[in-house]
């Protein structure tokens, strides 16, 4: 008979209960119960971030996706401090040899050359401009930045340029840059989100532990707004039977404090993420687990995953369609279905430089 497996357990400040191997990893491990005592002080203590640097050659990103508003995108970081178990960023992490689970909300890769990078691919002869998203992979603004101040590079190298962007984070952090975004909001170069999941502090603990709470993202969104800045709010991603019936009151304290547009998308678990938020309804909603997970099958066409462009972001069936309807009707009645002016990109100039040559007129 073999040793019984020893569950993991829920970590103050963590998001992921387990920390799984990656899945390009020879060998799995478990944790089992040999039968002997083990005291309390011999416990392994909860994980700390650990910072590494990231060798990055290159800092924009691109991509051709469809069902996505943008083709080019900057993460100063890789991995993301929130620790927001349903991420879909998280098995990006097995590619280094780590976990999607603790790992990546505790070995984060900064890219301290992301403003020197940024610079030389904006110089570059032919450059063609286009808005850059900032926030699409892992928070720009996650516990990190404070000291880091990587995103804050960037947006010092975009103010140069004149180069239009848009950012989404959860972190109330964001508006440290007011002097920078305030401006160039004004300007139509800039447009940022707050992504709420949740008006209710205790699950928003719960499962994003190192975000700022709903109440300092919707006053971030108040602080954008009245500094001249298309503030808008991502409800996202609405989990059904956890939080998707708060959708309409998050997108009326978003529309309240000045948020002029709005969006949402439903759960997807791709790879290891179907086993990190299953382990995380057993542990934290356990009641709910089979029914939030019957509810994704439905909109997933049986799966809890459709990697399909189109479908992805908003779900089939009709759970997802009723969810759909709500937003629509929502935005409609708050105002937050307004057209918005594209970014400008007309203003975009490379800066001047010593030893640059002269233009001929």
């Amino acid at each position: 008979m073999s040793d019984p497996i020893i569950p993991d357990k829920p970590l103050k400040g963590r998001g992921a209960v387990s920390n799984p191997v990656g899945r390009y990893e020879p060998a799995s491990r478990q944790k089992i119960d040999d039968g002997w005592e083990r005291p309390e002080e011999d416990e392994t203590p909860p994980p700390q971030t650990q910072v590494r640097v990231d060798a990055t050659r290159t800092i924009i990103a691109r991509n051709d996706s469809p069902d996505v508003g943008f083709d080019r995108s900057i993460n100063a970081y890789r991995g993301c401090e929130h620790g927001c178990v349903y991420c879909f960023a998280r098995p990006t992490h097995a590619y280094f040899g780590l976990s999607s689970g603790l790992d990546f909300e505790t070995k984060i890769f900064i890219k301290p050359e992301a403003p020197r990078l940024l610079d030389q691919e904006l110089r570059r002869k032919g450059y063609d401009v286009a808005p850059i998203a900032m926030g699409t992979n892992t928070d720009p603004y996650q516990p990190l930045e404070r000291e880091h101040r990587i995103t804050r590079g960037v947006l010092e190298v975009l103010r140069e340029y004149n180069h239009p962007f848009t950012i989404i984070t959860k972190n109330h952090l964001v508006t440290r840059d007011l002097d920078i975004l305030g401006p160039m909001g004004k300007e139509n170069l800039c447009r940022v989100g707050l992504s709420v999941t949740t008006l209710d502090r205790d699950l928003a603990r719960k499962m994003e532990p190192r975000a700022s709470t709903p109440a300092k993202r919707i006053e971030a969104i108040r602080m954008l707004a009245g500094a001249g800045v298309q503030a808008g709010v991502m409800a996202a991603p609405m989990i059904p039977a956890l939080n998707d019936m708060e959708m309409e009151k998050i997108l009326e304290a978003a529309a309240g404090a000045g948020a002029v547009w709005a969006a949402h998308t439903v759960l997807r678990l791709p790879y290891e993420i179907k086993d990190l938020m299953r382990e995380w309804l057993e542990a934290h909603a356990p009641l709910k687990a089979k029914h939030v997970l019957s509810l994704v099958r439905e909109m997933r066409q049986g799966n809890l995953n459709d990697p399909n462009f189109g479908g992805r972001m908003r779900g089939e069936g009709a759970y997802a369609e009723a969810l759909t309807h709500r937003f629509r009707l929502a935005v409609k009645r708050l105002g937050l279905d307004r057209d918005l002016i594209p970014l400008d990109c007309t203003r975009f100039a490379k800066p001047a430089r010593a030893g640059d040559q002269l233009a001929f007129l």
